[in-house]
């Protein structure tokens, strides 16, 4: 079997008939590869629509679990998975027509660890079909991760590459359970392990913005966990970051891209704190803690990456501990009047 797709659910009954069709239509035997939904404890109507998949295409699984989150819920799906390859996607995207097979032949080809390719973001309008299915792909350029990260601005997101199964399970690399920011974390661990690694211009995904996707849930509870799960990233990168081989000759390149990175979890975390019911007595604690692994104060966060004048605004004020307090106690009062 060539390819294992894994897509976690979680009340996705609105999306998940297109997300699948899209995969039911790329021009390939049910036998080349598998479609494994893991419903994590839906709510609506997801479990009834998988299984009603599952009955009439032996080659779609459907497990269902406790809720664990989106992380358990890929693991899940990796550990039962049986093809050579590996993708996760997300229920409410979906993939442009016959996508798949160019880029398992070129996985195959040139027997890639990892295949990156482009996504079109989508809001009402469809793309059902690439715009780039004729393009000239038959040289790659084909590198280890630490370089194809030096050289390219990457997603922190899962759904944009595909993985050589026997790779991914020989790092021992698996998804944090019960955080969010398990995305930008595997990505990072995954690339910089990565000896052969391509990116192809195939606009092959369709990414959905959804005001109701889980990084825009405005809950306190789940807005507060996502501002303590990006430090916990932070923390994670600087492990990362602290293990990669001095001696590679792109390795400062690759340090200052996963800096930036890292420095961006701290700089999204302190604007999420300006929208949070945070006491701001508990950011000089977090800024210090910050301080210890170089992710602050924001030095290294500007740059290709991340700039334009509202980033060295905040990031002029971020960077000075006595503006911070005072500065999120003012917007939140005027972000309470008009909310």
């Amino acid at each position: 079997m060539k390819l294992s797709i894994i897509i976690p659910c979680y009340n996705m009954e609105l999306y998940l008939q297109e997300c699948v069709d899209s995969l039911l239509n790329q021009n390939l035997s049910s036998s080349d590869y598998e479609i494994i939904i893991v419903n994590d404890e839906s709510k609506d109507s997801t479990l009834q629509i998988a299984h009603t998949y599952a009955s009439t295409h032996n080659h779609i699984k459907v497990l269902d679990k406790k809720n664990g989150g989106v992380g358990a819920a890929r693991n899940s799906g990796y550990d039962i998975a049986k093809g050579k390859y590996i993708y996760f996607l997300d229920p409410d995207d979906y993939l442009a027509k016959d996508t798949l097979p160019l880029l398992l032949s070129k996985l195959e080809e040139f027997n890639l660890d990892i295949l990156s390719f482009d996504s079109k973001s989508v809001f009402e309008k469809k793309y059902p079909i690439s715009d780039d299915l004729d393009g000239e792909y038959n040289e790659l350029k084909i590198s280890d991760g630490l370089t194809y990260i030096a050289n390219k601005k990457y997603h922190n997101e899962i759904w944009w590459f595909i993985i050589n199964r026997e790779f991914m399970q020989s790092t021992g690399i698996r998804f944090i359970e019960g955080k969010w920011m398990e995305d930008a974390i595997l990505t990072a661990e995954l690339f910089c392990e990565a000896k052969k690694i391509a990116h192809m211009s195939l606009d092959a995904h369709r990414y959905r913005i959804l005001p109701t996707s889980a990084m825009r849930n405005k809950s306190r509870e789940h807005y507060n966990k996502v501002i303590y799960d990006n430090a916990n990233a932070a923390h994670v990168y600087h492990n990362l970051m602290q293990r990669l081989p001095k001696s590679h000759e792109n390795v400062e390149a690759c340090l200052t891209r996963l800096k930036t990175r890292q420095q961006s979890f701290v700089f999204f975390l302190l604007v999420r704190l300006m929208k949070s019911d945070i006491s701001v007595s508990e950011i000089p604690k977090m800024l210090d803690n910050f301080k210890k692994i170089d992710a602050y104060p924001l030095k290294k966060f500007l740059g290709p990456d991340y700039h334009g004048f509202s980033y060295s605004l905040l990031v002029f004020i971020f960077n000075r501990k006595p503006l911070i307090n005072p500065f999120i106690k003012i917007f939140r009062s005027f972000y309470n009047l008009i909310k």
